[in-house]
């Protein structure tokens, strides 16, 4: 199946299927990781023509997304001789597609690049759009480009060899485009088992469709694009406190739309079965649920330093029942304190 993205300067194709032949007429380099390359690369080699074909291996983890293994990235460009109209390819998940599209958006001004997901969470979501970027001290993704692909390539089959955790993480995400856009696929979600083959690839495809109708009425995330990031405000301060080491990203996203979902019950603007519903459908993928909030006046203060925050005031995704999201700046912060002060009371007590 093919979505298309049709958006003011460039559209792309979204392909959802086994992979097929890919012929280039200029120089690729391929950036994956150890563990890609171990389990995949072979296969991809084999699926790919081109003038000059080269492998940029990068270190695994979200740790490691930052300006330093971009620059090892652009060596091995140069060192290759790329030009303006030579490709990159990223091949494995959110992180490789974070860094390949924003190495492309950079090196020599811009070349182009196609995304090839290996991920659950990465062909739900991270290689949809256009998003790329890296962490520093102060957040994630924080320095960055909005620079879309030439094509994305999901073939669920990469998911045969994905880890339960990853599998969980991206779990989240589709969890995530139900609850903002959707009850009838959230509904669904929770009638059917996405350990399923079918299942899944029905998941993949109707996550992808939400994602390129968002995208494709909001490219550089001016309004609507925003709700995508439901669960990410609280999610991205899990990750920094935390140095990115002890949660996935679909994992800490998935303890932000708790926490979100904690602030729209307080706010009247979600009912706690409703929330009690996006919780159980989670734990049901045993993505974790709860955070250790050591000091919510620090968590707090965090939330600044995200890039929906402006002008002083922060910007939170919060569910409107299931099926809809508001996009606000106007959350009093004691309520914010009243839930972080409930989260960690909750979690160091075990509940």
């Amino acid at each position: 199946m093919v979505v298309n993205i049709s958006l003011p300067n460039t559209s792309y194709d979204i392909t959802i299927d086994k992979l097929q032949k890919l012929n280039f007429d200029t120089k690729v380099v391929i950036v994956t990781n150890p563990t890609i390359s171990e389990l995949h690369l072979d296969y991809l080699m084999s699926k790919i023509n081109a003038k000059d074909l080269s492998v940029v291996t990068i270190p695994d983890g979200e740790q490691y997304k930052n300006m330093e293994t971009i620059e090892s990235i652009l060596e091995h460009c140069f060192e290759h001789k790329l030009n303006r109209s030579s490709l990159l390819i990223a091949f494995g998940g959110g992180v490789i597609g974070d860094m390949t599209g924003f190495c492309a958006s950079i090196y020599q001004r811009g070349i182009d690049f196609i995304q090839i997901p290996t991920t659950l969470l990465s062909q739900v979501d991270a290689s949809v759009g256009g998003k790329t970027g890296i962490n520093n001290k102060f957040g994630k993704n924080l320095v960055g480009a909005f620079h879309q692909p030439q094509a994305v390539y999901i073939d669920p089959s990469f998911l045969t060899t994905l880890p339960k955790r990853e599998f969980g993480a991206g779990v989240a995400e589709v969890i995530k485009m139900a609850v903002c856009f959707n009850k009838e696929f959230f509904e669904w979600l929770e009638a059917n088992d996405l350990n399923d083959d079918a299942n899944i690839q029905v998941a993949i495809q109707k996550s992808v469709e939400t994602k390129a109708w968002v995208v494709s009425q909001d490219e550089k995330e001016k309004g609507l694009r925003a709700a995508l990031n439901y669960g990410h405000t609280f999610g991205h301060v899990v990750e920094n406190e935390t140095k990115y080491e002890k949660y996935l990203h679909g994992e800490a996203v998935g303890i932000g739309m708790v926490m979100a979902n904690n602030v729209s019950v307080k706010l009247g603007l979600m009912s706690k079965d409703e929330a009690s519903r996006v919780k159980a459908l989670l734990e049901r993928y045993d993505i974790p649920v709860s955070y250790d909030v050591k000091d919510v006046e620090d968590f707090y203060e965090h939330f600044f330093l995200d890039k929906k925050s402006l002008d002083n005031k922060i910007k939170f995704i919060l569910p409107v029942g299931i099926g809809d999201c508001k996009i606000t700046d106007e959350v009093p912060k004691d309520i914010v304190l009243q839930v972080l002060l409930k989260e960690s009371a909750s979690t160091r007590k075990g509940i």
